[in-house]
């Protein structure tokens, strides 16, 4: 027996308890099968006021403009420049972010990584007033730690850019790159003068947006391993959440609610892509999902 008490930053209360109670019966699972999803935006890391990854093309942007204003013409680019939201809308978010990707059509892999590092070891937090590396959940850092110590793989799926969350995920969440599924932008295969062989990126979509059945889908084709656990904040989560509970072993679906205005923000969880036909918090309490209230479950909302 140890003193070491789990889960620290969650309050004593409904949602620790079930916590706690189905890593004691994920014992019985075999460690083969002990296996976590994590949603990224809004689960892991807040996504207020805007996702971190629109705010790095947003910066990238940006320095095009500055280089070369007439860039900024371009309608998409106009668009979320101007911050007008209607505009977006009517050209589409699929449109926007597609012009958004094309930023770094044409760069490795490595090249696009090393980009996203050093974004993210400058970014500041719009509104929070703190490093955008220090807007990751504190208590859901512990439920990580908490599952690896139980035998537990933790990967993340994400509705955001593969690559741009392969290439944070070890640094954050301990989660590494081959585990982490999203949305695929195509790569080309190339050789450069010399011959050897190179991969750039291009400005096209693999499949869909990694949301709803995709995040399913996706988990099987690009991880082959069914979760007991998953973890979300959004309809677009829904399918994984109920993929994960469907099954005669122990089982969790975690929803993050939003309610904390105070320390971070209140709204409701919404998929970008989907269309909604009922309030994810309700779909949980009609499936029985455990939903954690910020503001009631977290001692300690984010990480540093």
């Amino acid at each position: 027996m140890t003193d070491r008490t789990p889960l620290p930053s969650w309050r004593p209360g409904r949602a620790r308890d079930t916590l706690l109670e189905f890593l004691d019966a994920a014992r019985s699972v075999p460690q083969a099968d002990r296996v976590a999803y994590f949603d990224n935006d809004g689960t892991l890391w807040c996504e207020r006021p805007a996702y971190v990854q629109l705010e790095f093309f947003l910066s990238a942007l940006r320095r095009r403009v500055a280089d070369d204003p007439s860039i900024g013409e371009r309608a998409e680019f106009a668009a979320v420049l101007s911050g007008d939201q209607h505009r977006v809308g009517e050209l589409g978010l699929a449109r926007v972010a597609l012009a958004l990707a094309a930023l770094f059509e044409g760069f490795t892999p490595e090249a696009f990584a090393a980009e996203v590092r050093a974004f993210m070891a400058t970014a500041t937090h719009a509104t929070l007033g703190r490093p955008t590396i220090a807007t990751v959940y504190q208590p859901m850092l512990e439920l990580v730690g908490e599952l690896r110590r139980r035998g537990f793989t933790v990967g993340i799926v994400t509705g955001g850019g593969t690559e741009f969350v392969r290439a944070v995920s070890e640094d954050l969440y301990g989660v590494p790159a081959e585990l982490v599924v999203g949305t695929l932008i195509a790569y080309d295969f190339e050789r450069d003068r010399s011959g050897r062989p190179v991969l750039r990126r291009t400005g096209r979509v693999l499949g869909d947006a990694n949301e709803g059945p995709a995040k399913v889908t996706n988990i099987q084709t690009q991880l082959g391993r069914r979760p007991i656990l998953a973890a979300g904040n959004s309809s677009g989560d829904r399918e994984m959440l109920e993929w994960a509970t469907a099954t005669d072993r122990p089982s969790l679906a975690l929803l993050v609610d939003h309610d904390d205005a105070e320390r971070e923000y209140a709204y409701a969880g919404r998929a970008e892509t989907l269309t909604e036909t009922e309030p994810i918090t309700e779909t949980a309490s009609r499936l029985g999902w455990s939903v954690v209230s910020m503001a009631n479950d977290w001692e300690t909302v984010f990480s540093r």
